[in-house]
């Protein structure tokens, strides 16, 4: 039973992992995305190749310049653990709302085949390649939008976004 509880621990762990990576590249968030990766790291992204680490500098910056907002959804995540080694295949929609005009969202089907590592007691991505499964562009359409979108809050890149003063707020009603 122990061993049980332990590989559900260590897939949330893996999940989490996979979902703060989601978030640093949608929010621009440099620091969460190399927090994601150990330090000698490997990631296939197709149009780049290096270390995790230099990728977050790499993606922040490109998503930044190129994008508007991003969306990267995960899906199907299924992990095999051995040890201290991990392999996960999680299926990710990402959209990236182009700079522009006309507005162009760019959704990709792709997959995000990890071997992870636990080092120190803490998972991380080792190697990551990025399986493009299908891809399409669209031009947006603002003015005929299925329901009235002028009272949401609306994302940010990094440090503005809703969920950074969300997460302030949880620290200051936990002092």
């Amino acid at each position: 039973m122990q061993n049980e509880l332990q590989e559900l621990l260590d897939k949330q762990a893996i999940y989490e992992v996979l979902a703060r990576y989601c978030r640093g590249a949608d929010r621009c968030d440099e620091a969460l995305i190399r927090s994601v990766y150990h330090e000698d790291s490997y990631d296939n992204h197709g149009y780049w190749q290096g270390s995790g680490n230099e990728f977050a500098s790499f993606v922040t910056n490109r998503l930044t310049e190129a994008n508007l907002a991003t969306t990267h959804s995960i899906t199907n995540v299924l992990v095999d653990i051995d040890g201290d080694i991990a392999w996960s295949e999680s299926q990710v929609v990402a959209t990236l709302i182009r700079r522009g005009t006309p507005t162009r969202a760019d959704t990709m089907g792709a997959r995000y085949l990890d071997r992870l590592s636990r080092r120190n007691g803490e998972w991380k991505i080792e190697e990551r390649t990025v399986v493009l499964d299908w891809n399409k562009s669209e031009v947006l359409d603002h003015e005929n939008t299925p329901i009235p979108i002028h009272g949401f809050t609306r994302g940010e890149r990094h440090p503005g976004d809703p969920v950074y003063k969300l997460k302030q707020g949880l620290k200051r009603s936990s002092n």
